[in-house]
């Protein structure tokens, strides 16, 4: 009977899910029926082309010449920021209708996603640090590391000449940090488009360029192969008609003219003060997530622990294969998994915030069973074998003798496994969640002030962490003495 209780339980969990999800999927379907938005995935860390200002805005090129277009076409659309190898991914897994993330038209790209006409012709360059009078040309990187941007067309140049000129690749996912690593002298210079470093050291990044331009691939609007071809025909035709009435030269001229704005210089505290409404609303999103993906992640522990701890073997089995399963997978692939692949594979939207809540819940809940396992098990038996003995049924023994007595062995664990969770939210910025980590990259990339954001980033996390943990060992000195 117990078995058969617990199966039960396990099924309605499961409906519940499926219906929910059903439901959720069937709203935002039901939605985009009434009036079409279209979704566009971009990259957020790549000024000029596309960055946040000091309110929160998107703006830059793409970013202006889409709304100039959206306007120009009476279409709407929703920005979608996800970094350029995740928003390639969305718009491979159709997570989003286009992506425009200063993407260059290439051979390769074109056998899966089809391009609008040009919109910004490009070209690769090579930038070192303003305080760097010893690299010059390509011939000084020999024995040299080089960083660079994955994905971009700076990458691809870099590729294709490092055996010439025998230099390392560092690869890294967004600008900043790649600047940031040749600021830091641990590689000696980057290829970017030169529109993006130039842009970057008008605005005081601290590098300088010192090659030619390479000629490079154009920048085009991309949506999947074979779809969204209204949306295309559209964008083609807004481009057109933009660049006939001059507001595309305006927009162009706006970021990369002579007399192009340049972010004001402000000092660290002045710059902390300001960015501190963004980072805040990152670490709500942090908190957010993190309590509620625990909230589901001791529902799925408790639930398999107590398949582990039973008599029934084909439970046991499927306890063990799923704690195998989801502590065995790395966080950044499940959730490359969960958002990218099986939305692709079964063909339907997810929404980014059930796909980061299934990546947490999953991933702590086979980390929580064990807890919940464990402590059962660290119980001497000899407490159970008393209590049946005295005539109590096993539930109730387990609910009045055995748990209790567990509680206070999981709690330290349960404590450990909430900040590890905390912390593991700022993986999920790799899908386009904006939680903290991600809030202080975006600004980062507007401002080139690593080292004061990512301070004031650290000083948030370790905040909350040392305020949680406090409150989690009072409510453990209560249930001790209790």
């Amino acid at each position: 009977m117990k078995n058969n209780r617990i199966t039960i339980l396990i099924l309605t969990m499961v409906l519940l899910l499926v219906s929910g999800f059903t439901g959720w999927i069937g709203s935002v379907q039901a939605q985009s029926g009434t009036e079409k938005t279209y979704v566009i995935g971009t990259d957020v860390t790549f000024a000029p082309f596309e960055f946040q200002d000091i309110n929160g805005d998107f703006v830059g090129i793409d970013m202006d010449i889409l709304a100039a277009i959206a306007k120009d076409q009476n279409f709407k659309y929703e920005i979608k920021a996800l970094g350029f190898n995740a928003a390639v991914q969305a718009l491979e897994s159709n997570q989003v209708d286009g992506v425009i993330a200063g993407m260059s038209i290439t051979d390769e790209r074109k056998t899966k996603f089809d391009f609008s006409n040009t919109y910004f012709e490009s070209g690769v360059v090579m930038g070192v640090s303003v305080n760097n009078n010893s690299v010059k040309s390509y011939e000084d990187l020999r024995g040299q590391k080089v960083a660079v941007k994955t994905g971009t067309e700076g990458y691809r140049f870099a590729e294709a000449n490092a055996s010439k000129y025998g230099y390392t690749i560092v690869p890294f996912d967004d600008s900043a940090q790649m600047y940031d690593d040749v600021k830091t002298g641990n590689s000696v210079a980057c290829f970017d488009d030169f529109p993006v470093l130039k842009y970057g050291a008008n605005q005081n990044n601290g590098l300088k360029v010192v090659t030619e331009q390479e000629k490079g691939a154009p920048y085009g609007f991309a949506v999947s192969k074979g779809k969204n071809q209204e949306l295309l025909q559209k964008f083609n035709a807004g481009l057109a008609n933009i660049k006939e009435n001059g507001e595309y030269q305006r927009i162009v001229d706006k970021y990369l003219g002579d007399n192009a704005e340049t972010v004001a210089n402000l000092g660290r505290m002045e710059l902390v003060i300001k960015s501190l409404p963004a980072l805040l609303k990152g670490l709500w999103q942090t908190l957010l997530y993190t309590l509620m993906s625990l909230f589901f992640a001791f529902i799925i522990g408790l639930i398999f622990a107590f398949m582990k701890v039973g008599h029934n073997k084909i439970l046991r089995g499927i306890a063990t294969v799923f704690v195998d399963i989801f502590r065995g997978i790395p966080l950044l692939v499940l959730a490359f998994f969960i958002y990218f692949g099986i939305p692709q594979a079964f063909g339907f939207t997810m929404p980014l915030f059930l796909a980061a809540i299934l990546t947490l819940s999953l991933n702590a809940g086979a980390y929580v069973t064990e807890i919940i396992r464990g402590g059962i098990q660290s119980i001497d038996r000899g407490q159970m074998e008393a209590a049946r003995s005295l005539g109590l049924p096993y539930r109730k023994a387990m609910m009045k003798i055995v748990i209790p007595q567990a509680i206070r062995v999981m709690i330290p664990s349960f404590i450990n496994q909430m900040v590890i969770t905390l912390k593991d939210t700022s993986i999920l910025s790799v899908i386009g969640l904006v939680e903290l980590t991600q809030s202080g990259k975006i600004i980062i990339a507007r401002t080139f002030a690593s080292f004061d954001i990512w301070l004031t980033v650290a000083v948030m996390y370790l905040i909350v962490i040392i305020t949680l943990t406090k409150i989690a060992d009072y409510m453990e000195v209560k249930i001790r003495r209790g």
